[in-house]
């Protein structure tokens, strides 16, 4: 298995990325111990710092851990002539399972990623490389950077360390500083095809190929969400309330009930996810600070402020998993009257819904292209709002009143 083989209709991307790791390989392989010079990288497919775009559930992160772990590929079938990247080497499986040494995969469950943790980020992109090839860090939410943020990164890369590469992951251009964008290279992916996301849950998670086609297609070739609602019910049932909403907003009753139930929906679903992270996170804390058996709990002082910035984290998490769901219920209630539009134009596209049919030909019988056209800009709308920190019940409840005026 090939670091690759997770990296679903980006061919193009992985000739690329494999072309670069090539020649990433020869660099190391002929400086020997040494620090290869700058100038053989200028001049090769490899370079210091990448930028990976594509719409949502492209596989952006996915191929900058392929890519990371190509990196540090140590099969001997390099020095055959084999590409790196062979999936099976001790580099590239602790790089693809995260615990590589050399590679720093950041995330986040907050909405933002501050100075302090792009600081930290920096100092560790200083550091030789502990096995000798390359240090990796992976930011897979480049795009929730804060302003300032983004200028202590674009120090990094605009003087990287030798042996230091960047990946950065972000749905488009436009949402990274203009000095760090000019300062990568940049990669494209596009939305794979819905029959080769079927194929890979059905070959990787198992799925069966009928679930795998559905959920495949519900979610327009989003890999990440076709995962998740093939195999968790409580996504499915989520989502068959949220594609009930556009039948329930014949009245202003109807309306405000609606965005109510998407609210809710999204405070239990925050709920959940603090159930089932934040008691062990706190235990683990406290444990760690020395609140031991046999001291009433007690905290040593001291300690009062990191338990603090815990609870404060909880709760950005909190809002961020809230925001999250109410995203990803607009993202279907836009499909969904991007079907009924393809019904009322007689379009040949195959339908993301196939399984609420009945309501799509409803809705369509019962409206005009131009009104659905209003619909989804007033689905637009409401994300848009809820980017701008609008409180989203208001944003929620303006959007479902627009649905019903069409």
């Amino acid at each position: 298995m090939a670091v690759w083989d997770d990296l679903v209709g980006q061919d193009r991307v992985a000739a690329q990325l494999t072309a670069a790791a090539r020649d990433a390989d020869a660099l190391v392989t002929a400086a020997g111990a040494a620090t290869p010079a700058a100038e053989p990288m200028a001049s090769s497919k490899m370079t210091h710092a990448w930028l990976f775009t594509g719409p949502p559930g492209s596989g952006r992160a996915t191929a900058a851990r392929a890519f990371a772990a190509a990196l540090q590929c140590v099969s001997p079938d390099r020095a055959l002539g084999g590409a790196p990247g062979c999936g099976f080497c001790d580099g590239c499986h602790t790089a693809l399972v995260g615990t590589h040494a050399d590679v720093e995969v950041v995330r986040t469950d907050m909405l933002t990623i501050g100075v302090k943790e792009t600081r930290e980020l920096v100092r560790r992109a200083q550091l030789s490389p502990a096995g000798g090839r390359w240090q990796v860090i992976v930011m897979e939410d480049a795009d929730r950077l804060t302003e300032g943020a983004g200028n202590v990164l674009l120090k990094a890369v605009e003087e990287p360390a030798p042996r230091t590469v960047w990946l950065l992951c972000t749905p488009s251009l436009e949402d990274v500083l203009p000095t760090i964008r000019s300062r990568c290279r940049l990669l494209t992916l596009r939305t794979p095809p819905v029959e080769a996301v079927a194929d890979l849950l059905v070959r990787r998670d198992g799925i069966d190929p009928e679930l795998a086609a559905s959920a495949a297609r519900a979610t327009q070739g989003h890999i990440d969400r076709a995962r998740r609602l093939a195999t968790d019910e409580r996504a499915r049932t989520r989502r068959a309330a949220v594609l009930k909403l556009p039948l329930r907003v014949d009245d202003v009753g109807g309306c405000l009930k609606a965005a109510q139930e998407l609210i809710d929906a999204a405070a239990e679903d925050a709920k959940q996810v603090a159930e089932e992270v934040d008691v062990k996170e706190t235990e683990e804390l406290r444990a760690a600070l020395g609140a031991a058996a046999g001291t009433g709990g007690r905290l040593p002082r001291g300690t009062a402020g990191a338990m603090k910035d815990l609870q404060d984290r909880q709760k950005r998490r909190a809002t961020r998993t809230q925001r999250d769901t109410l995203d990803l219920a607009l993202t279907d209630l836009i499909a969904f009257y991007r079907d009924v539009l393809a019904l009322q134009l007689g379009s040949q596209v195959a339908l993301a819904n196939t399984d609420v049919r009945d309501a799509l030909e409803r809705i369509a019988s019962g409206s005009k292209p131009e009104r659905t056209l209003r619909r989804i800009e007033a689905i637009t709308a409401c994300r848009q709002a809820l980017d701008s920190n609008v409180a989203p019940l208001l944003a929620v409840e303006a959007m479902t009143m627009a649905l019903r005026a069409g």
